[in-house]
C-alpha cells in the first residue's frame, strides 16, 4: 500500500477519491432478485405481493404523519413557539413539505421496480457519499422519530393517570440538567420500555400490517372528527384577540414551522413500500400529495380548536389535546382523546421504528456501514442486529432527551435530507440522457442491445426505440424516446405545462424566450451544458444558506448600520441566486419521460431549497450542535470505514487484480486493450451512466490503469 501510494501523483489520488465519493450503484443490483434489500427474508415488505392500492399507500402516509403531529407537535408549538400562530406555522410546513414531497417523487420513479428509500435512490443516480449522507440523516429521523414516539406516550399515559407517573420519577429518582434549553428533565422510564417493547416486537418479524394500520387510522379519523365537533361548544374568541394571535411575531411562525416539519415527514414510507404497490409509478406520486394534503387539513382543523379552547399560555405540552377538554370539565372528552392517541401515536411509533433497520441493512449490505449490521435471523427473517441496536438507541434518547429537543433535532435531519434530494433532482434533469438512465426502464434482455449500439457511438435509431417501448406494457420504456422527433412549438418551455404558459403569457411567450435565452425544442443536454447546471446547482445550495444566514442573523436581529449593511449584502446574494436560476433555464432539459415528473423544474425544486434551509437556520443553536455531532461522527464512520469497504470498492479491487493479472499474462502479444490512452477506454466508459459531476473529463485527468 505504501508502495502504491508513493508512486500515486496528488492528481491521480485526488482524483480517485473523488470518483470513489461519486460512483454510483449499478440499477440492476436493484432489481428483485438481486443480493439487496430484497433479501430480507419471508418477513420483508420486500417479498410481498403487489397488493397495496392508492388509498393504502395514503393510509400508511397519513398513519405515520398524524398521530405525533397532531395530538403533541401542535399544542407544542402553540405554546412555546407561535402561539395560535401555529395555524400559520403548519401551512408554510406543508407548503416545504408539498415542495419536497414533488422532488422526492420524481427521485423515487427514477429507480422502478425498486423497495427502497432516499438512500438507495441517490446511491444509484447520484453517487455514494451523497447517499451515505441522506441515508445517515434518514436514521437519525427514524432513531428520534421512535424516541419522539415513545416519548409522546409516555406523556399521554401520564397525563391519564394525573401526572402521578412523572411525579413519582421526579421524587424517586431526580432531575437531569442540560438536556434541553436550560430546564429540567426526568429520566423517562416509561418512555425506555415502550421503545425495548415495540424493538421487541419488530425484531421478532412481526411486521406492520396494513389491515390493522387502517384500523388504527380509522379509529383516528373517528377521534379527529369527535374534536373537532365537541371542541365548536368550548371555543373563546377572546383567545386570538388583543395580539394574542400572534404573541411570538412572524420570527416565532417561523420557528414552528421549522419545528412543525417534522409533522409532514411520514411521507417517505410511501417509498418504502413501493415495491408492494399494485402500480408505483403513479401511485407513490399520488400517495405523497394526497397524504400531505389530508395531514394539513389535519392539523389546522386541530390547531383552531385547540387554540380557540385553551388560551395558548396554558396549553399542556405534554398531552394538549387531551388537556383542553380537562380544563372545560369535560372527562369524557378526555378519555375519548386519549383512544385516538394511543391509535395514532403506535402508528406513529411503527412508522418510524420499521423502516429504521430496513435502511440500516441496506447500508450496511453495501458496505458504506459495519457489515454485521445487516445479519438477518434464519428464524424471524429480519435483520435483528439492525433492530436491536437502533431500537437501543432510540430507547435510550427516549429516556434522556425531553420531547421538544426530540421533535427539533429529527426536523432538522430531515430538512437537509430532503434538501438534497431536491439538489439531486435539478442536477439529474440536466444531464445528458442518451446513456443517463435509459436501461432503468429497460428489461434485462434488451440491455445489452442497447449497450452495442452505444458502444458504436450513436445512439438507438428509431426504430430500436420502437421495439424497446413494446418491452414495457405501461410505455415507460420509451421515455428516453420522447421528445426527440416531432416536437412542435409546444414543448419549447421546459419548465412547466407550454399551452398553460402559452395561455398566461400570450404574445409575451416568444418575447421572453428569446430575452432568457431558453433553449427550442430540438437542443439537448451534453456534457458541457450539464456541468454548467452541475456547478450553478451547488452554488445555489450553499448561496441559499448564507443569504438566509444574513437575513436571520443579521437583518432581524441585527440593529443600525449592521442591519443596513446585512440587508445590502443579502440584496446582492438574492440576486446572484436569480442569474444562477437563469443560468440554469438557459441550458437544455433531459427528453426523458418519467411517470411522474416535478412540475416546473427548476423553479419548485429550487423554491424547496430555499424554504428548507430557511427552515432549518430557524432552529435552535443547540440543535445545530447536535446536529453537527451528528454528522461529524457519520463522516468518521463513511472516511475510516464506508468508502473503503464499500461493495463498489471491493467489486473494483476485484476486476483491477483481474485486468492486471490479464495484462501481465498478454503482454508478449503487445496488446493495447489496457492502455491508457488506448480510444477503447473512452467506450468503456461510455458504456457507464453519464454524471456530468463525477465524469473524467470533468478533472481533467486521464484515467490510469494502477499496475
Amino acid at each position: 500500500m505504501a508502495a502504491w501510494l508513493a508512486r500515486l501523483s496528488p492528481g491521480d489520488a485526488w482524483y480517485n477519491m473523488y470518483s470513489r465519493l461519486l460512483r454510483t450503484k449499478p440499477v440492476g443490483s436493484m432489481a428483485p432478485g438481486s443480493d439487496d434489500l430484497t433479501e430480507l427474508g419471508e418477513g420483508s415488505a420486500a417479498g410481498l405481493a403487489k397488493v397495496l392500492t392508492t388509498v393504502d399507500l395514503v393510509s400508511l402516509g397519513v398513519g405515520s404523519c398524524v398521530g405525533t403531529g397532531m395530538y403533541v407537535v401542535a399544542g407544542l408549538v402553540a405554546k412555546a413557539m407561535a402561539g395560535p400562530g401555529v395555524i400559520l406555522s403548519f401551512i408554510i410546513a406543508a407548503v416545504a413539505s408539498i415542495l419536497s414531497g414533488v422532488c422526492y417523487a420524481e427521485f423515487g420513479v427514477r429507480v422502478p421496480k425498486t423497495t427502497g428509500s432516499a438512500y438507495t435512490y441517490s446511491y444509484v443516480t447520484v453517487g455514494e457519499f451523497v447517499a451515505f449522507f441522506i441515508g445517515w440523516n434518514l436514521i437519525l429521523e427514524y432513531l428520534i422519530g421512535t424516541a419522539a414516539g415513545a416519548s409522546a406516550l409516555s406523556s399521554m399515559f401520564d397525563s391519564l393517570a394525573n401526572h402521578s407517573i412523572s411525579n413519582y420519577m421526579i421524587t424517586h429518582l431526580g432531575t437531569l440538567r442540560g438536556l434541553g434549553k436550560g430546564e429540567d428533565t426526568y429520566p423517562d422510564l416509561l418512555a425506555l420500555f415502550i421503545a425495548l417493547l415495540v424493538t421487541v416486537i419488530v425484531a421478532l418479524g412481526v411486521r406492520n400490517s396494513v389491515v390493522f394500520n387502517n384500523v388504527l387510522n380509522a379509529v383516528n379519523l373517528v377521534v379527529w372528527v369527535f374534536m373537532i365537533i365537541a371542541g365548536l361548544f368550548f371555543l373563546s374568541a377572546s383567545n386570538w384577540e388583543g395580539g394574542n394571535f400572534l404573541p411570538y411575531g412572524w420570527s416565532g411562525v417561523m420557528q414552528g414551522a421549522a419545528t412543525c416539519f417534522y409533522a409532514f415527514i411520514g411521507f417517505d414510507i410511501i417509498a418504502t413500500t413501493g415495491e408492494e404497490a399494485k402500480n408505483p409509478n403513479t401511485s407513490i406520486p399520488y400517495a405523497i400529495t394526497a397524504s400531505l394534503v389530508t395531514c394539513l387539513t389535519a392539523y389546522v382543523s386541530v390547531s383552531v380548536i385547540l387554540t380557540l379552547m385553551v388560551p395558548y399560555d396554558l396549553i399542556d405540552g405534554s398531552a394538549p389535546l387531551m388537556e383542553m377538554f380537562a380544563v372545560h370539565g369535560f372527562l369524557w372528552g378526555k378519555y375519548t382523546v386519549a383512544v385516538g392517541s394511543i391509535a395514532g401515536l403506535t402508528v406513529s411509533l411503527l412508522g418510524s421504528l420499521f423502516p429504521m433497520p430496513r435502511v440500516i441493512y441496506a447500508m450496511s449490505r453495501d458496505g458504506l456501514l459495519f457489515r454485521f449490521l445487516s445479519h438477518v435471523s434464519a428464524f424471524t427473517h429480519t435483520p435483528t442486529v439492525a433492530c436491536v441496536v437502533s431500537g437501543c438507541f432510540a430507547a435510550l434518547l427516549a429516556l434522556l432527551v425531553s420531547l421538544r429537543d426530540l421533535i427539533e433535532m429529527m426536523s432538522i435531519g430531515t430538512l437537509l435530507a430532503y434538501t438534497l434530494v431536491s439538489v439531486c433532482v435539478l442536477l439529474l434533469r440536466y444531464q445528458p440522457d442518451e446513456q443517463t438512465d435509459t436501461h432503468q426502464f429497460i428489461s434485462e434482455e434488451h440491455q445489452d442491445g442497447v449497450k452495442h449500439h452505444h458502444d458504436d457511438g450513436a445512439a438507438p435509431a428509431k426504430d430500436d426505440h420502437i421495439l424497446i417501448g413494446g418491452s414495457d406494457p405501461d410505455g415507460s420504456a420509451s421515455y428516453h424516446a420522447g421528445g426527440t422527433e416531432g416536437e412542435g412549438d409546444d414543448s419549447d418551455f421546459h419548465t412547466g405545462h407550454p399551452s398553460l404558459l402559452k395561455r398566461l403569457l400570450g404574445g409575451h411567450f416568444y418575447t421572453l424566450r428569446l430575452r432568457l435565452g431558453l433553449p427550442d425544442a430540438s437542443a439537448r443536454p451534453t456534457p458541457a451544458t450539464g456541468r454548467v447546471v452541475t456547478r450553478c446547482t451547488l452554488l445555489f445550495f450553499l448561496t441559499s444558506f448564507f443569504l438566509w444566514s444574513t437575513v436571520i442573523f443579521g437583518v432581524e436581529q441585527g440593529e443600525g448600520a449592521r442591519a443596513v449593511f446585512s440587508g445590502l449584502t443579502a440584496t446582492l446574494m438574492a440576486g446572484s441566486l436569480a442569474k444562477l436560476l437563469i443560468t440554469i433555464l438557459q441550458q437544455p432539459q433531459s427528453a426523458r419521460k418519467l411517470p411522474y415528473m416535478a412540475p416546473c423544474v427548476p423553479f419548485v425544486p429550487a423554491a424547496a431549497i430555499l424554504v428548507n434551509s430557511y427552515l432549518m437556520l430557524k432552529l435552535s443553536s443547540l440543535t445545530w450542535a447536535r446536529f453537527t455531532i451528528w454528522c461529524f461522527v457519520g463522516l468518521l464512520i463513511y472516511g475510516c470505514y464506508g468508502v473503503w469497504h464499500s461493495t463498489l470498492e471491493l467489486n473494483a479491487r476485484e476486476q483491477q487484480a483481474h485486468a492486471s493479472s490479464y495484462q501481465r499474462y498478454d503482454d508478449h502479444l503487445d496488446d493495447d486493450t489496457f492502455s491508457p490512452d488506448d480510444s477503447g477506454r473512452p467506450e468503456d466508459r461510455e458504456e457507464k451512466p453519464y454524471q456530468g459531476w463525477s465524469a473524467p473529463e470533468e478533472r481533467g485527468y486521464k484515467y490510469q490503469e494502477h499496475q
